[in-house]
């Protein structure tokens, strides 16, 4: 699986399970993944690339602006995945909100 920076991700295992995030970075075979509530910007989860699953690969703005390494906000990776979870209901979105 080859994730880039600000994919949308979806947590396999562990409290967050069926939660989505944005990814923040890669460290081999970790990724750093944040969605601005639970986890943010400031303190991502580091996760095994076995415990993810990729969702999609965004071109909005949020997703440049990680991709440029400009300052992104945690209430615009909060409003963006919510977005995202309202377009495609399809995903199952487990754990506790």
């Amino acid at each position: 699986m080859e994730l880039c920076k600000a994919d949308i991700v979806m947590a396999l295992c562990g409290r967050d399970q069926g939660k989505l995030f944005y990814v923040i970075g890669t460290e081999g075979v970790y990724v750093l993944i944040a969605d601005g509530k639970g986890r943010t910007i400031e303190h991502p989860k580091r996760k095994k690339l076995k415990h993810i699953q990729m969702v999609a690969r965004t071109e909005n703005h949020v997703a440049e602006k990680l991709r440029r390494g400009e300052k992104v906000l945690n209430s615009e990776l909060r409003r963006d995945l919510a977005v995202f979870r309202r377009d495609h209901p399809c995903q199952n979105q487990g754990g506790f909100n």
